[in-house]
C-alpha cells in the first residue's frame, strides 16, 4: 500500500507564503493609508466607507462619535489631539479616531450612540462603552489598561523596578511574590480598569528589603499617587484576599473631589468624613496624617477629607454654616443621611488623635444623630448640572427669542399704522368724490 504524503506540495507551499506576504502586506497597506502606527498620532477621520475596515485594522481603538455643533464634542476633540501621539506609540498601540454621528446616521444607530459624545472602545473589533475620564493626562493611562495584560509575569528585580515604574501613578499597584498567577488573574480581570496587577516569580532579598517585607509568599500593595504601600502575607483564599485588594484601591485617606466621590459610590463601607476649613493649612495637613493613622486601625471604614475652601457648595449641603467649629466630622452613608456623634466636637489640635479615637468609639457604641443633607438650591441645582457654556447658549436663545419677539411686535405696529393710514387715505379720498359729486350736481343745475 502506498503511504500518503502529508507534506505540502511546492505549489502548496507556494500558495500559503503568498498569502502570509499578502496579508502583512494589506495590514501595513491599511496601517499606512490611515496614516498610523509606530510612528503615528492623530486622530483619524472616519465616515461609512472606512469605519468597518478601520475597526477591524487595529486592535484597540477608540471612536469618538461626535456632532459639529456639540460644545462638549467641541471642547473634547483637543484632549483627543494631544493624547493621540502618546497612545500611537507603544509596543500595543491604541488608535483615536472620531465620526460625525450626526451625518452618517445608520453607523451612530447600529452602534445605539444615542448622545454627543459618545465614546466607543474597540478591542479586536468589539466594542465596549468607554465610561472613563477624556482629559488627555487621565485618559492615556486609563486607555493603557485597557491594552496591558491581566497579569504581567515579572522574572528579576530589574523587571520589578522596571513594572513599578512604568505604571501608570494615577492606579495602584498590586505585586505577588511566590504567589501563583492563577491567584489574580480573576480578581485582575475584574478590577482591571483600576489597577496594575503583577506576579514576580523570580527576586532577590533585595527587592525584599527595598519594600519592607520579611517572608513570602506576600502580596505588595503601593499606591504612588499617595506614597502609601501596604503588605499581605494571607490567607489567600476564602475573600480575604479580595477584601485587601478592595481596600487598597482607595488611599487610606480619601481627598474627596468629583472623580473619588463617584468612585466611593461604588463602595458600601460607611465614610468618615472630615470637614476643615482648609486642606493647605499646615493643621489640616497634621490632621490628615493623624486620620491616616485611624484608618490604617479601622479597615471596616473608609475616612476622607474635604475643604471649605476647596469645594463649598459639597461642604454647605452637612449643613455648615458661619458659627460651625472646624474640624467637623461626620459618618457619611454616601447618600441624603449622615450621622453625627454626640459629644464629639474636636477642641485642640494636640488632642486630635484621641478626640477622633473618642468618637469611633461614640460612633461603634451607637451614640449618634441622625442628620439629613441640606437640598440643595435652584442656584446650586444649575452650577452642578450646567455647565457655563450651557448657559450661554440659554442666554443665547433667549436673548435671540426676544429680538424676534420685539421684531415681530414692531411689524405688527407698522403694520396697524399702515392700515390705519390706509384708512385714513380712503377716508380722504371718499371725501373728495363725494365734493365732486356735490360740485358737478351744483354745476349741473
Amino acid at each position: 500500500m502506498k503511504k500518503t504524503s502529508v507534506l505540502p506540495s511546492r505549489t502548496g507551499l507556494a500558495f500559503v507564503l503568498t498569502w502570509i506576504v499578502l496579508s502583512l502586506h494589506v495590514g501595513c497597506d491599511e496601517e499606512q493609508r490611515f496614516g498610523v502606527g509606530n510612528k503615528g498620532g492623530r486622530v483619524i477621520e472616519l465616515d461609512d466607507t472606512n469605519f468597518d475596515s478601520a475597526i477591524s485594522t487595529f486592535d484597540y481603538i477608540l471612536v469618538d462619535f461626535y456632532a459639529p455643533w456639540c460644545g462638549h464634542c467641541q471642547r473634547l476633540s483637543p484632549q483627543l489631539d494631544s493624547a493621540a501621539p502618546l497612545l500611537a506609540d507603544g509596543d500595543k498601540p491604541i488608535v483615536l479616531a472620531k465620526i460625525n454621528a450626526d451625518k452618517f446616521t445608520g453607523i451612530a444607530s447600529k452602534y445605539e450612540v444615542s448622545a454627543y459624545p459618545t465614546l466607543k472602545f474597540f478591542i479586536n473589533g468589539f466594542p465596549t462603552d468607554y465610561t472613563g475620564p477624556r482629559k488627555a493626562e487621565l485618559l492615556i493611562p486609563y486607555l493603557k489598561k485597557f491594552a496591558a495584560p491581566e497579569v504581567s509575569i515579572l522574572k528579576s528585580n530589574h523587571e520589578v523596578q522596571e513594572f513599578i515604574e512604568g505604571s501608570e501613578k494615577i492606579f495602584p499597584i498590586f505585586i505577588g511574590f511566590d504567589i501563583k498567577e492563577s491567584l489574580l488573574v480573576s480578581l485582575a480581570k475584574q478590577y482591571k480598569k483600576r489597577a496594575w496587577f503583577a506576579v514576580a516569580e523570580e527576586f532577590s532579598d533585595e527587592v525584599m528589603v527595598e519594600y519592607h517585607f520579611d517572608k513570602k509568599p506576600a502580596l505588595l500593595a503601593l499606591r504612588p499617587e499617595y506614597r502609601e504601600k501596604d503588605i499581605f502575607y494571607g490567607p489567600f483564599e476564602g475573600g480575604y484576599l479580595e477584601e485587601f485588594i478592595q481596600q487598597n484601591l482607595l488611599p487610606l485617606c480619601v481627598p474627596i473631589r468629583y472623580d473619588t466621590l463617584k468612585l466611593l459610590k461604588e463602595y458600601a463601607r460607611p465614610i468618615v468624613l472630615t470637614i476643615m476649613k482648609d486642606e493647605r493649612e499646615d493643621e489640616s495637613l497634621q490632621l490628615i496624617g493623624t486620620l491616616k493613622d485611624a484608618a490604617f486601625d479601622n479597615r471596616d471604614l473608609i475616612f476622607a477629607y474635604v475643604g471649605l475652601e476647596q469645594w463649598e457648595e459639597f461642604v454647605d449641603t452637612f449643613n455648615v454654616g458661619k458659627k460651625t467649629k472646624f474640624p467637623k466630622i461626620i459618618v457619611w452613608n454616601g447618600d441624603s443621611e449622615y450621622l453625627s456623634v454626640v459629644g464629639s466636637e474636636t477642641s485642640s489640635v494636640e488632642n486630635l488623635e484621641s478626640e477622633i479615637t473618642g468618637f469611633l468609639e461614640g460612633y461603634r457604641k451607637g451614640k449618634t444623630v441622625k442628620q439629613s443633607i441640606k437640598e440643595p438650591s435652584f442656584s446650586d441645582f444649575l452650577k452642578s448640572f450646567i455647565s457655563i457654556g450651557s448657559v450661554c447658549v440659554i442666554v443665547f436663545v433667549i436673548a435671540i427669542l426676544v429680538v424676534v419677539w420685539n421684531m415681530s411686535i414692531s411689524e405688527n405696529e407698522e403694520r396697524t399704522k399702515m392700515e390705519i393710514l390706509r384708512e385714513g387715505r380712503l377716508a380722504e379720498g371718499m371725501q373728495f368724490s363725494d365734493a365732486m359729486e356735490l360740485n358737478l350736481e351744483n354745476t349741473e343745475n
